[in-house]
């Protein structure tokens, strides 16, 4: 796992624990479980762009894209939606702090 993903997460479990928050209360394991699910879109979406950047580069001579790049294109899309809302749900877990989720 990239560092730069990784810390963030680890920093965050580190400073929970170190406020008297336990590690095993429902918002701590809910906001660390969509960091990874975020974490996850996000390598995905690096993979795919590094791809399409292939693709274009060795359509330079061809003068047109192949069929493969619009598919990563429309799946890099996608993956910007859930990925989105997971951060926008662990900013709620962030401000609201519900006492009880499950």
């Amino acid at each position: 796992m990239h560092r730069a993903l990784a810390g963030p997460g680890v920093v965050a479990g580190a400073l929970a624990w170190h406020l008297g928050h336990g590690l095993g209360e429902h918002r701590i394991v809910l906001s660390l479980l969509l960091y990874l699910l975020t974490g996850a879109f996000w390598l995905s979406v690096v993979w795919m762009q590094m791809q399409m950047r292939d693709l274009a580069v060795a359509a330079l001579h061809r003068r047109a894209l192949p069929p493969r790049c619009f598919r990563l294109f429309r799946t890099w899309f996608a993956f910007g939606f859930p990925a989105f809302a997971a951060v926008l749900g662990i900013f709620w877990l962030m401000i609201a702090r519900p006492a009880q989720i499950w």
